[in-house]
């Protein structure tokens, strides 16, 4: 049992506070599924529960289900015969009866102490951790065609350390109060924005969506959670943990809904107090543009937490361990297809490693397997996650194909017969700046650029003004003075900068995950400031002695 929460309960028994809140949380570990392992036994059962059946999943408004006219369908990225869910969209009016509903119980939820939130939030934890990781992981390996080890960092250690380490910075806040002095005491309170949450959440990772919605409600925060519509059979298995555990109904209101209806009434409300998202730049900056058209009718600024993406660099020095850097590479660029905000998507070689690192990285490429990743545990990554990013990364492979200063060197077969099949592919470029290099893929396409070896700390330079994001990115050196230089001139091309590691898998609690530019606001969810974007303070002072005189000492005689 986790040791923030047996003080939690002991503390119910006489125990102080003052302990619980000085307790330590750790990473739930992630589990290796081994052959007859438990873990991959119940996993296994849970993948036959749910393989070519169709979920049905309201609305749920008010805490109740509610079904409308615009039925939708979530299908399998490897199989997109198989529908995964049914669903609907909420329309403008029952968005609009969603904000009702949250904001009649967002005082009482305000008001509830930080302990008896942070309970909610540990116990749901305790659930994905047993009895619904299994079925969490099946409905994310089903629905968003994530391998075993990639649902597991995912919607379980992810989304539990997410909901834990969350718990204990809450709980942190309370400790470190204001001075007092003899004959006044100072106390901060951290209250709930005034008004609802709207939560945004991407296809890409069960956690963030179940974070988005999480953290301000944890906070004391009521939430519209519009989850992605390629995401909507996990997302909505978070949202029964969320009830299970003892989250009132009222406080979070799931609604899928239109991207544009969504935005467009969340941002009329005079109500709307926080837009909490992770998606595209072009939807961000719309959203960003609707809030600020609307300022005048608000209650209060709204508060704006946003991660876009990125065009993710690892840049390897020719002092580097070279199979080190290979599989790195590997790793970063093509698990889960790339389709990850972190995921690199630009490899910068030196000229004298290139041989033999092309050498490796064609080598170990052709050992990948791509397929269905609930029948076939071997395989490394699956399919696209939709028709429509298919189509986008093919057209980037055609692009590759034509250009006159690109070269394919490895996969790039594309197959959308079965499901949104596209083979890793790996692509050198003469042209630094081309736009393979600068623009967002969000697929399984690595682009290679060999640069001088005696020219790199131009190419440190290039890196940082090659592309408008600022999220991730790798340097690969045993050189202890490039390493220094690197991480000085690439001070701002990262929000997340790795040394001698791939620029993927950040961990709650290790690295706290964002960048700036147009990655978004680094909010860093997973670190201790975060769930501070999500309170608004209020201070207190008490004077213990009565005013005696209204003047001052110096205006006596």
């Amino acid at each position: 049992m986790l040791l923030l929460r047996k003080v939690l309960v002991r503390s119910w028994t006489g125990l102080r506070w003052h302990h619980c809140l000085t307790a330590e949380v750790t990473n739930e570990p992630v589990l290796e599924f081994k052959r007859d392992s438990p873990e991959r036994e119940a996993l296994i059962k849970a993948l036959r529960d749910v393989k070519g059946k169709t979920e049905d999943i309201p609305c749920v408004v008010g805490g109740e289900a509610v079904w409308t006219g615009d039925v939708r369908y979530q299908v399998s990225p490897f199989n997109h015969s198989h529908r995964v869910a049914k669903f609907c969209y909420a329309d403008k009016d029952l968005l609009n009866k969603a904000m009702n509903a949250a904001l009649a119980a967002r005082k009482e939820w305000d008001l509830k102490p930080i302990q008896d939130r942070a309970q909610i939030f540990l116990k749901a934890a305790d659930l994905l951790s047993g009895p619904r990781r299994a079925e969490v992981l099946a409905k994310t390996m089903v629905g968003q065609g994530k391998t075993i080890i990639q649902a597991e960092i995912d919607a379980a250690a992810e989304l539990i350390d997410f909901f834990r380490f969350n718990a204990k910075h809450a709980l942190d806040l309370g400790r470190e109060q204001l001075i007092s002095i003899p004959i006044s005491t100072n106390k901060m309170v951290y209250r709930g924005l005034e008004g609802f949450v709207a939560a945004i959440s991407p296809f890409n990772f069960t956690a963030i969506g179940g974070n988005l919605a999480g953290a301000p409600a944890l906070m004391g925060n009521v939430v519209l959670w519009k989850p992605s519509d390629t995401a909507i059979l996990s997302s909505y298995v978070v949202y029964k943990v969320f009830l299970e555990a003892g989250l009132p109904p009222n406080v979070v209101q799931f609604v899928p809904a239109d991207g544009p209806v969504f935005g467009d009434t969340v941002t009329n409300s005079e109500h709307l107090c926080g837009i909490n998202f992770t998606g595209s730049v072009p939807t961000f900056k719309r959203l960003w543009k609707q809030v600020s058209e609307n300022l005048d009718r608000y209650r209060t600024f709204p508060r704006l937490a946003g991660e876009c993406g990125g065009k993710n660099f690892h840049f390897i020095h020719s002092s580097a361990d070279v199979g080190s850097a290979v599989n790195g590479t590997l790793r970063s660029a093509f698990e889960y297809g790339g389709q990850k905000c972190s995921a690199c998507s630009r490899l910068y070689v030196p000229d004298s490693l290139w041989p033999q690192m092309k050498e490796k990285l064609l080598e170990e490429h052709k050992k990948m397997k791509v397929g269905n990743p609930i029948e076939d545990f071997e395989c490394f990554l699956s399919a696209v996650i939709d028709e429509k990013s298919f189509a986008r990364i093919k057209n980037w492979i055609k692009h590759a194909e034509s250009s006159p200063s690109l070269s394919i060197l490895a996969g790039g077969k594309c197959d959308n017969r079965v499901g949104y099949f596209i083979e890793p592919c790996i692509v050198e470029t003469k042209d630094p700046k081309a736009d393979i290099m600068t623009e967002e893929i969000f697929g399984p396409v690595l682009t290679v650029y060999v640069y001088p070896g005696k020219k790199y700390k131009e190419v440190l330079q290039l890196i940082d003004t090659t592309s408008p994001y600022g999220l991730t990115g790798a340097v690969f050196a045993q050189d202890r003075d490039v390493i220094d230089e690197a991480t000085r001139v690439l001070r701002n091309a990262a929000g997340n900068f790795y040394v001698n590691d791939k620029s993927t898998g950040a961990v709650v609690g290790q690295q706290p995950f964002g960048g700036s530019r147009a990655s978004g606001t680094n909010d860093k969810p997973g670190g201790p400031h975060y769930i501070l974007r999500w309170t608004s303070p209020q201070v207190i002072k008490e004077t213990h002695v009565p005013v005696s005189d209204w003047k001052y000492p110096y205006m006596h005689r």
